[in-house]
């Protein structure tokens, strides 16, 4: 996998939330992909992105446009360096929260890529690795 194009930007706030949701959407868009792809990787991006800022304390995005065999994607990879997560597993099942939302962060957001990576050490912190091929 090559990296074509990359941005790195720092997640402390909602504000960043929101920015990253206009970031990702803009290189979606001029990358050519659907609207419909667009909307999952930007749903996505705005549930690691609260992931990032609400529970690891906040940290960084990297935003890739990426070419593997001709085909085009999307890598976001969100890192911070908070509590870390003791059990992925559980997780990404629906309905587990550590907070007061849904529980639909972690799993949701596997579901709606093609690629879907998280590595967490507890009280090193958390890196999650999603890609959406056009």
């Amino acid at each position: 996998m090559i990296v074509v194009k990359t941005e790195v930007h720092a997640l402390h706030s909602s504000d960043d939330i929101t920015m990253v949701r206009q970031k990702v959407r803009k290189v979606m868009q001029e990358a050519g992909f659907s609207l419909v792809d667009q909307t999952k990787m930007v749903t996505a991006a705005s549930e690691l992105a609260r992931n990032t800022v609400i529970h690891g304390g906040g940290g960084k995005v990297s935003i890739n446009v990426v070419e593997n065999d001709g085909h085009v994607g999307i890598q976001l990879i969100f890192s911070d360096k908070g509590p870390g997560i003791p059990d992925i597993d559980k997780a990404l099942q629906d309905g587990f929260t550590t907070g007061d939302g849904l529980g639909l962060g972690l799993g949701g957001a596997k579901r709606l890529v093609h690629e879907f990576a998280i590595d967490s050490k507890v009280g090193q912190g958390t890196k999650v690795e999603i890609i959406r091929w056009r």
